[in-house]
């Protein structure tokens, strides 16, 4: 019989992986490490390969695509219902492989590893960024006792840290630990900003950067950030696809005759949405300041709305936008309001 599918339960060093048939018939079923893997599936004939999308599948992905194979990446939450009996490495081979068969599943499209540099890159300037929020509260904690209080944000907190470096009225214990902080945090300021300059520079060398850097709100950090998740969008069919898939529109309740509409559902990429939330927020600050179309609609919703409402609302807005300009691959050319019909 004809192998038409090849699904793999991805793991660090053993793998499980099934063979089936058009018509769903199980072929083979084996455990292999690493290097048998990547033998084995060069040795079978172009067929569709199915994972869940998951640690380290999108480096299987690239490399079983450079062999000619079919490749699928499915969402794991779209893996779960399909996982039958106990919880092992067969039955989630299985549930990946019904997954793959059914219509309306949406594939995951493969990272390439520019793009994953470039999440990577993200997920350390996260991690330095929580760091000094830590550093800068403990030290904040410690000196209250002492009677020394901070100004409120990272500018005052750094101005006011400088000074007591040289402050003779603190012990010589305080000051070699102001010092030592000081030392950290200055380290952590300056690995940020490299991190950030590198973003900076790769996503203005970028074609689809430059047509997300047009939209009002979008900064190099969103822009690189959503160009390096969802590239040219061409995984979502509309608009409303990539807003439902950042988690932007509205939970429903619906049985019969009766919806009831929540708020937002917050599904998708959390670090994606709370960038377009700052984005959104930092536009609405500055709408009054515009007259074009888009800032007197956000103008026009902040008096009817609160302001979170609105964030989320604008927020929904430039999600749009950026899909639409994407798939037209255009730039951003503000209108003029009277141009502009609800």
């Amino acid at each position: 019989m004809k192998l038409n599918t090849i699904s793999i339960d991805l793991a660090k060093h053993v793998f499980q992986v099934m063979g089936f048939t058009n018509t769903g018939k199980t072929l083979f079923n084996k455990r292999l490490n690493r290097q048998q893997l990547t033998e084995f599936i060069q040795m079978q004939n172009k067929c569709r390969v199915v994972m869940e999308a998951c640690y380290s599948s999108h480096y299987w992905g690239r490399t079983f695509e450079s062999m000619e194979h079919n490749v699928g990446l499915i969402p794991a939450q779209h893996v779960t219902p399909f996982v039958r009996g106990n919880k092992n490495d067969s039955n989630d081979t299985l549930a990946i492989f019904e997954a793959s068969c059914r219509p309306f599943i949406r594939f995951v499209p493969i990272k390439t590893m520019a793009q994953q540099e470039v999440l990577i890159l993200h997920r350390l300037r996260e991690r330095l960024l929580g760091t000094r929020i830590a550093t800068s509260n403990q030290l904040r904690g410690v000196l209250t006792d002492f009677g020394i209080i901070f100004p409120v944000g990272h500018k005052g907190f750094n101005e006011k840290l400088i000074d007591l470096c040289s402050d003779e009225s603190l012990s010589a214990t305080l000051r070699w630990l102001v010092n030592d902080v000081y030392s950290e945090y200055a380290l952590l300021n300056n690995r940020i900003k490299t991190i950030e300059k590198k973003l900076k520079s790769e996503i203005e060398r970028h074609p689809l950067g430059k047509i997300v850097l047009s939209i009002p709100g979008i900064g190099y950090l969103n822009a690189s950030a959503f160009i390096a998740s969802i590239g040219n969008v061409q995984a979502f069919a509309s608009a409303k696809d990539f807003a439902v898939w950042l988690g932007l529109t509205p939970k429903q309740f619906a049985s019969g005759n009766k919806s009831i509409m929540t708020g937002i559902s917050k599904r998708g990429d959390q670090y994606l949405r709370t960038l377009l939330i700052h984005g959104a927020r930092a536009m609405i600050n500055h709408a009054g300041k515009k007259q074009d179309a888009l800032n007197q609609w956000v103008c026009q919703l902040r008096e009817r709305k609160s302001f979170n409402c609105t964030v989320v609302a604008t927020a929904h807005k430039l999600a749009r936008i950026m899909w639409t300009l994407l798939q037209k691959n255009s730039y951003y050319t503000p209108q003029i309001a009277k141009e502009i019909t609800q």
